[in-house]
C-alpha cells in the first residue's frame, strides 16, 4: 500500500508471487496440488485486481479507500462489479455482459502468446506462481492483452480528428493512421484483424449482439454507432491500402474495451479482467504440460542477421 505499481498488471504479478510465500506446498508440482493452486488463483484474481486498483487510486488520487468483501452467493462477474463500485450496485444486464466477456476471453487455444509462455515456463518444472506471473507479463503487452486499451485510446483520437457523420472524413484519417502519420504512428488500426480468425472473430460477433441494449441503457448509443461505423469502414481502407492474403474484421479487443467503458470499469482494469478470464485457460494448459510434456521446451535458434565488423569501444563515435 505504501508504493503500489503504476501498472495494474504488475500489481497482479507481485500479488501472485507474494501468494507463493503463503503456500506451504508452493513447489509441489503434482497434478493434484497444481489443480488446487490454480483453483485458488482463479478465485482470488478478481479480489487481487479490484483491491489492487482501489489501493492504486487511493495512493495516487488520494481518494477514499472503499473495500467490499466478495459475496459467496454471487457470480464472479457480480462480485467484480460489487467490489468495484462504491455503492455496490449493478444491473442484471451489466452482470450478464461482464460474465459473457469472462467466458469469451477464457481461452482460445495454446497458440496465443501468454498461453505459450505458460507452456514454456511450466516445462522447466517451476512452481505455479512463477508460471502464472510469467503469463501475466506476456498479457501485459499492448500487442496481446493490452490491445483493448489501445482501441479505446485510438477511438478517442479518431473522434477528435474526424467528422463522425462523414465517411470520407473517417476514411481519410484511417488512411493517415495506416501511413503512420496519425495516432501513435505505428501504422496499425487496433482491434482489426486476427492471426487465426480471418473471416470473422466469433467472440466479437457475440459481444456485438449484446452491446446495443447496454449502450441504450447507459445513454451512449451514439458511441456504439460510431464503433459500428469504424468497424465497417476500417476493413475497406485496410484492403485498399495493403496487399491482403486473408480477410480483415473486428476482433474481440475492438468491442471488449467499449463494453468495459459502458460498464464504468476503469481503463487500468481492462487487461486484469482479461487475466481473470484467461487464468482458467492458463491453468488447463499448465496441467496439460505437466501431464504430457516431460521435456523442457527449448526452441532452436539460428541467427540470420548480417554480421558487422567488430569496432573497438574506444573507436566508436
Amino acid at each position: 500500500m505504501k508504493r503500489p505499481s503504476v501498472d495494474m498488471m504488475n500489481v497482479l504479478q507481485r500479488s501472485v508471487l507474494t501468494l507463493y510465500a503463503y503456500d506451504d506446498n508452493a513447489d509441489d508440482i503434482s497434478i493434484e496440488n497444481v489443480l488446487l493452486q490454480c483453483m485458488d488463483l482463479i478465485a482470488k484474481f478478481p479480489m487481487l485486481s479490484v483491491y489492487g486498483y482501489q489501493v492504486f487510486k487511493h495512493y495516487y488520487d488520494d481518494g477514499s479507500l472503499i473495500i467490499h468483501n466478495p459475496d459467496p452467493s454471487m457470480s464472479t462477474a457480480e462480485n467484480i462489479l460489487r467490489m468495484l463500485r462504491p455503492d455496490g450496485e449493478y444491473s442484471a444486464l451489466e452482470a450478464k455482459l461482464l460474465d459473457l466477456c469472462l467466458v469469451l476471453h477464457a481461452e482460445h487455444g495454446g497458440g496465443n502468446n501468454s498461453t505459450f509462455t505458460d507452456h514454456v515456463v511450466s516445462s522447466s518444472g517451476t512452481d505455479t506462481y512463477s508460471a502464472i506471473a510469467a503469463s501475466l507479463g506476456s498479457l501485459k503487452g499492448p500487442r496481446h492483452g493490452g490491445a483493448n486499451v489501445k482501441v479505446i485510446k485510438m477511438m478517442e483520437d479518431i473522434r477528435e480528428h474526424v467528422n463522425p457523420d462523414s465517411d470520407s472524413s473517417i476514411e481519410n484519417y484511417l488512411n493517415q493512421i495506416l501511413d503512420k502519420k496519425a495516432f501513435d504512428n505505428s501504422g496499425l488500426i487496433y482491434g482489426m484483424g486476427h492471426a487465426v480468425y480471418s473471416l470473422s472473430d466469433p467472440r466479437a460477433k457475440i459481444l456485438k449482439s449484446f452491446i446495443k441494449p447496454l449502450a441504450i441503457e447507459k445513454g451512449l448509443e451514439d458511441e456504439y454507432k460510431f464503433y459500428r461505423k469504424i468497424e465497417t469502414i476500417a476493413p475497406q481502407v485496410i484492403a485498399a491500402k495493403r496487399k491482403m492474403y486473408k480477410g480483415v474484421s473486428a476482433n474481440i479487443d475492438f468491442y471488449s474495451g467499449l463494453i468495459y467503458r459502458l460498464l464504468g470499469i476503469p481503463t487500468e482494469l481492462f487487461t486484469p479482467i482479461f487475466a481473470m478470464a484467461r487464468m482458467s485457460g492458463w491453468s488447463a494448459h499448465r496441467i496439460e504440460e505437466l501431464s504430457n510434456g516431460g521435456k523442457i521446451i527449448r526452441p532452436a535458434y539460428d541467427a540470420v542477421a548480417e554480421h558487422s565488423p567488430y569496432v573497438k569501444l574506444s573507436e566508436r563515435k
